[in-house]
């Protein structure tokens, strides 16, 4: 099940549950969309990989126990660990690598 982490890793803007500019990887590493479009090129900085946008968990359950009612979003923030150099450096050798080749 999806972490739904409450902040962008980069810029910590807030991402709330229902955000439709929640952007993840594969491994959950979670970024907004403008971080994802005009800084990272679509490269998460943590794992090299594409990112998406993140699904919404419906607010109230449809379906026994399917819900943040139920399940609700982390309230954890997370920040990527590296420095603005690093992360230049990474996503510059990977920008121009389809995710699905990387």
């Amino acid at each position: 099940m999806l972490v739904l982490k409450p902040n962008c890793e980069w810029c910590d803007k807030d991402l709330l549950a229902n955000a439709t500019d929640a952007m993840i990887c594969s491994y959950e590493c979670t970024f907004c969309r403008e971080c994802v479009e005009q800084i990272l090129n679509n490269v998460c900085p943590n794992c090299g990989g594409g990112l998406c946008e993140r699904p919404i968990r419906p607010q109230k359950p449809h379906r026994k126990a399917l819900s943040l009612i139920d399940q609700p979003a982390a309230t954890e923030r997370v920040n990527t660990p590296y420095s603005k150099d690093q992360l230049a450096d990474f996503i510059n050798t990977l920008k121009k690598v389809p995710p699905n080749q990387r």
